[in-house]
């Protein structure tokens, strides 16, 4: 997962609230070495089908040579999965205090050199660019995290309590070798932590250079899959005749697309937009104080809702993806069936979803079915302890850039470590332009000069947060 809420900068006329003037930049070794550790992260393929097991051995040997203690790292696979690696880094504090988990995914989904550009397997710096299949969704920030650890390591830095780094599997896959999944059922002591600070998601908007906000992941929305199907007697396709299952779906499927489930917010959407009116501007500002209430306004929600980033902060939401149906072009179907992919708002329940689905689906011969229960993970509240000093670092860096606490419309590991009772926040170092996500698509690509205040930010992230307040 990575933000795409940069969107609604142009999208609610949001004014500019901060220069274009670059942050700073780390020293040119250190550059050059977030570079290096980029370039060996991107070239080692670790989607799905050849699993972690490579990029984790590539950063454990790093940090060994670093100096780090044997007994400080952890590689990790399950027995089943042994592709599926997880390199854990434990950077010893001074206090028997709790904890703080870094947390960064090292897979990343497939892509074909037939539809890139350029060799997605190959780091490619071209015109201010870095492409490559992970740039943005995550191996940046991986390598972010664990330049920002050699550095801290060659500075003799000591923090006041253990700071944790794991570097996990299956993120974009899920299932049984999904990596933190793994970790909290089985060696809940490897990432025991009192917080965690999530790199894949959050970071900062750009509006054509200038900075707009920065955004702290502190929800997600919680995607669940149901199936419609229905059947007929089929026959020649030179007889039609009134029951044809393709024709009763795709008007059940029209219905759907019809209906808005009700206006829900929540502590940190409220929060949200509430940030968001304050650098708004007319009917926008207007808008978003309506939904900040308690009880958000119903025309103000109406009117945000169309546009889709907006309407998917307000409402759960569900969509056709999938659709299969008949079994010879000279026939009449005897079967169609449909997947519809929803993403439930924080505090909505599966059940009264597929409840939802059928009401408005209202045929008897469509069956709805959940394919399988969702991971419902609870909202980490945007406490003063946590955003204070995220927001410390990011002024030290880029002055009077507004916080904006964020939900995510897709889902992340978050939804792992806040299920076993650890608060978890999404701080990416990434700034990105309104419109330019490319995650999971063609030519994914991040800016360079970017990518190395990233470097920058993550070190003085981990240095914040490795000291006790």
């Amino acid at each position: 997962m990575r933000h795409i809420v940069a969107a609604c900068a142009a999208l609610l006329c949001v004014a500019t609230s901060a220069t274009a003037e670059p942050g700073p930049l780390p020293p040119p070794a250190d550059v050059a070495l977030g570079r290096s550790l980029f370039k060996e992260l991107i070239e080692i393929d670790s989607t799905h089908a050849h699993g972690t097991t490579g990029a984790a051995h590539a950063l454990e040997a790093r940090f060994l040579a670093a100096g780090f203690a044997r007994e400080d790292l952890t590689f990790i696979a399950p027995d089943e999965h042994p592709q599926s690696g997880n390199l854990i880094l434990r950077y010893r504090g001074t206090q028997h205090a709790p904890a703080v988990l870094f947390l960064g995914h090292l897979d990343v989904v497939a892509a074909r050199r037939e539809d890139w550009s350029v060799d997605p397997f190959q780091l490619i710096e071209k015109d201010g660019w870095f492409y490559g299949r992970g740039t943005d969704d995550m191996k940046d920030g991986d390598a972010a995290l664990a330049a920002a650890l050699i550095r801290l390591r060659r500075e003799h830095w000591m923090p006041d309590h253990d700071v944790i780094a794991a570097f996990t599997a299956d993120e974009e896959a899920g299932g049984d070798a999904n990596g933190p999944a793994y970790l909290l059922r089985t060696h809940r002591e490897l990432i025991d932590a009192a917080v965690a600070y999530n790199l894949d998601g959050g970071g900062g908007g750009l509006d054509h250079g200038h900075r707009t906000f920065y955004e702290v992941g502190t929800s997600e929305k919680t995607y669940v899959t149901y199936t419609l199907e229905t059947t007929g007697p089929g026959g020649h396709g030179s007889l039609p005749g009134p029951d044809n299952p393709i024709y009763r779906l795709a008007q059940a499927l029209g219905r759907i697309e019809a209906h808005h489930f009700p206006v829900v917010t929540t502590l940190t959407t409220r929060a949200y937009f509430k940030a968001m009116a304050a650098l708004a501007q007319g009917t926008a500002r207007a808008d978003l104080l309506g939904v900040a209430q308690t009880t958000p306004d119903a025309s103000a929600a109406e009117r945000l809702s169309e546009s889709p980033f907006m309407n998917a902060q307000l409402h759960t939401t569900c969509v056709a993806t999938l659709i299969t149906g008949g079994h010879a072009e000279n026939a009449l179907p005897q079967r169609a069936k449909a997947t519809v992919q929803c993403r439930m708002m924080p505090g909505d329940d599966a059940g009264a979803v597929l409840n939802t689905l059928r009401a408005v689906v209202a045929e008897p011969k469509i069956t709805v079915t959940l394919d399988a229960e969702p991971i419902v993970s609870p909202e980490s509240v945007p406490v003063a302890a946590v955003m204070d000093r995220v927001t410390a670092v990011i002024h030290a860096l880029w002055p009077d850039v507004p916080l904006v606490p964020s939900m995510a419309t897709g889902f992340s590991d978050d939804r792992q470590t806040r299920n076993a009772g650890i608060p978890s926040y999404d701080v990416s170092g990434l700034w990105m332009e309104s419109g330019e996500n490319r995650a999971h698509g063609r030519d994914e690509r991040i800016g360079a000069r970017e990518f190395d205040e990233s470097l920058e930010y993550v070190y003085r992230l981990v240095r914040e947060m490795g000291i006790s307040r």
